[in-house]
């Protein structure tokens, strides 16, 4: 079944807004800790999150049993052997969604999205309907 074309914009732009956290986050932090070797480097795979340090990215949820509803929560991960401490994956985490949270208007202008605390993790939530979905603007 083909995807509804808002749907599909909405999606595209999301991975974008993502991808430009992932690179962030590899730029500032990809040295922190040693990548697993099982992992590819950095910039060798098509998606971002399939390879470096970190996998960042958006998973839908209908936020059942959630005080906060359905959303995108924003899944993080870190590609490492190494033990992180709970106070730096913490950090981690937390800087990733403010980046979220402050990048969010620039892609989705005039929509209610914002980022909340949804138990351990950070998750979107606000205006997901389809009615004006637009590509992210050009700078």
């Amino acid at each position: 079944m083909p995807e509804h074309p808002k749907l599909a914009a909405f999606t595209r732009t999301l991975d974008a807004l993502f991808r430009e956290v992932d690179e962030f986050l590899e730029d500032e932090w990809g040295a922190a800790f040693s990548r697993n070797p099982r992992r590819p480097e950095r910039g060798t795979t098509v998606h971002p999150e399939m390879d470096g340090l970190f996998e960042i990215m958006p998973d839908f949820t209908p936020g059942i049993g959630s005080e906060r509803g359905r959303g995108y929560i924003i899944s993080f991960r870190t590609a490492t052997w190494e033990k992180i401490h709970p106070g730096q994956f913490e950090f981690l985490m937390a800087e990733a969604a403010a980046m979220v949270a402050a990048k969010l208007p620039g892609y989705f202008p005039g929509r209610d999205l914002r980022v909340v605390r949804d138990g351990r993790r950070f998750k979107i939530v606000g205006d997901f309907s389809l009615g004006d979905v637009g590509e992210r603007p050009e700078n």
